[in-house]
């Protein structure tokens, strides 16, 4: 006897178990759509990601891409000729976009559900433009016939919709008008959502307001139905005097109900404004605010949102956000880049963000995904994913160093951004090379400094570049043996754990380590310098030649300039015997 197929259960929306994962977006997957040509973009997604890389490489198309096939249905849904790739339309490479969703509310069948390694629930679908200001042709993935299939889960695009997180997009340079729009709808979905909570009796099993959209629903078809004869004899009508001016041609009227329901009813005005002013004073809309002022609301709205204790049965949301930076005082990039990392602590939050500061990385979360968007020398729009943090493996004091660095230096994670990567131990390495960066800018344009500020840290930052770069040097001091007391010196058993990273996975030939005998001072100036370590390699490397050229040496060397070799008093290492 055959084996009997697991069913599927059915699973609520919302759990009582509070350990169960909210529906979520999962993965998306672009083609032809935008910038984005016939090399496939990935996107992994998580509660926080934040998409970096150059102006004008895509990263604001794939914000879009969600925002588009959650429209399907509507006008926004329909692309412009402009959408496709070269303005053109391509039978061969025509824009796709692709969306892995994992849901949790009552799944559509087993035809669609494949189940990931983590035991959830996975849902495939794809949407195919075959020409512009038309519907899209949507797919799903059948998973037992194993291929792509016209039908699709959950059936109408309405429906669907309302089974996926709601997205929020909010343009980098949108008009003041659109930004008080999006705005105020962000508001208008917090209030109709309280819509579900209102019933007449307890007891009951809808809403009010559920109950509502059902009678409309209702009167919508019999209202149809009993306007038929009327129809028909409008159409006779009108098509008799037509036919006099165009034989043969008639009119028809197709009357069909609203799909969308909750088009029909809305509880809040379409024109609800949001006013802002002083206390006292004249209130004004918040088109006529100040751009600062129009973003710092944003923020305000989101962390309302964020701290809200009332959400738990509320419907998932997606925050689409193009460079939250702008038009921020440097005092509130901090605070915003706060709200932000707060939003899915309520629970049903995911932030997807482009930005080009590294102020608003935070490495110390366990929620963030970096990813990088970039164009090689084919034009070709790619992606790749820089730090997931369960790939990281950081313990706890991993994100306690990574958070102090953050906090030291709020600029420190720009080597996402791209580039040849070096960790140094402190602030003199770092002085002494950015001073060469400087005196030689064509040379070291691309070159990351990262700062460890201190000896410890390096490994949480090694485990961080690990994940993506293809080969970084780690510049430290050996230090002493013993201290001058004649004890073992804490700096010199430090040298073991940072011989460690040559032991984690994917380190080998990609993470290279070299020292400084004794420091970095002694090694390249000749001497120890005791007080003002910085200020004095900046006045040795501007005023001595041949310092100058030992430091200009030891940083080609750590991007592997060919042919260089390392200055005397440094080593290239791997285990502790070759220090000594």
């Amino acid at each position: 006897m055959a084996a009997k197929k697991k069913a599927i259960p059915e699973i609520p929306l919302v759990d009582d178990d509070e350990k169960i994962p909210r529906p979520r977006l999962h993965k998306l997957k672009i083609q032809n759509f935008r910038s984005i040509g016939a090399t496939e973009v990935e996107i992994e997604l998580d509660d926080i990601v934040v998409l970096v890389g150059p102006n004008n490489v895509g990263k604001s198309s794939i914000l879009r891409a969600y925002e588009t096939v959650m429209s399907h249905g509507s006008k926004e849904g329909k692309l412009s000729i402009n959408d496709f790739p070269n303005g053109q339309v391509d039978v061969e490479n025509l824009p796709m976009i692709e969306l892995h969703t994992i849901v949790f509310n009552k799944a559509p069948g087993e035809r669609w559900i494949q189940e990931t390694a983590e035991g959830e629930w996975l849902i495939r679908e794809k949407w195919t433009w075959d020409s512009p200001n038309k519907d899209p042709k949507r797919q799903g993935f059948d998973v037992q016939k194993n291929e792509w299939d016209d039908e699709v889960p959950w059936g109408a695009p309405n429906v669907a919709n309302s089974r996926r997180p709601l997205p929020h997009r909010i343009d980098a340079f949108a008009t003041p008008e659109k930004q008080a729009t999006d705005i105020t709808k962000i508001i208008t979905s917090l209030l109709q959502e309280k819509l579900t909570d209102i019933k007449t009796d307890p007891a009951q099993e809808k809403s009010d307001y559920d109950l509502i959209l059902e009678k409309i629903k209702s009167l919508q078809t019999k209202a149809v139905q009993a306007t038929e004869d009327e129809v028909s004899i409008i159409e006779n009508e009108i098509s008799a005097y037509l036919e006099k001016l165009f034989p043969k041609h008639k009119i028809r009227f197709d009357a069909k109900p609203e799909t969308d329901i909750e088009k029909t009813y809305r509880p809040f005005s379409g024109n609800a404004e949001l006013l802002m002013g002083p206390e006292g004073g004249y209130f004004s809309t918040i088109e006529h605010q100040g751009s600062g002022a129009r973003r710092t609301l944003l923020w305000a709205t989101l962390k309302y949102l964020s701290e809200a204790q009332d959400k738990k049965d509320s419907r998932p949301h997606v925050l689409l956000l193009d460079e939250p930076e702008i038009c921020l005082h440097p005092s509130a990039i901090r605070e915003a880049r706060s709200v932000l990392y707060e939003l899915p602590d309520a629970g049903n939050w995911q932030v997807m963000i482009t930005s080009h500061s590294p102020i608003f990385i935070d490495l110390s979360k366990d929620n963030t995904t970096i990813i990088r968007v970039y164009r090689e020398d084919d034009t070709e729009v790619k992606s790749t994913t820089l730090y997931r943090p369960e790939r990281a493996r950081l313990d706890n004091d991993d994100k306690s160093n990574l958070k102090l660095m953050n906090i030291c230096d709020p600029y420190v994670h720009e080597f996402f951004f791209g580039g040849r990567q070096i960790i140094v131990e402190g602030d003199t390495e770092y002085t002494a090379f950015s001073m060469i960066k400087e005196q030689y800018p064509e040379l070291y344009s691309d070159v990351q400094i990262i700062r460890a500020r201190g000896k410890g840290i390096i490994p949480s930052v090694a485990k961080v570049l690990l994940q993506f770069s293809k080969k970084f040097f780690i510049l430290h001091d050996t230090d002493e043996e013993l201290a001058p007391s004649g004890k073992k010196n804490p700096a010199w058993g430090m040298n073991k754990t940072i011989a460690g990273i040559l032991d984690i996975e994917g380190a080998d030939g990609v993470a290279n380590l070299v020292a400084c005998k004794t420091c970095f001072e002694t090694a390249l100036f000749g001497e120890e310098v005791k007080n003002e370590k910085p200020y004095t390699a900046l006045v040795k490397i501007k005023t001595d030649e041949a310092i100058r050229g030992r430091v200009k040496q030891l940083l080609d060397y750590l991007i592997g300039v060919e042919g260089v070799a390392l200055p005397e008093n440094c080593i290239h290492w791997q285990k502790i015997e070759d220090l000594v």
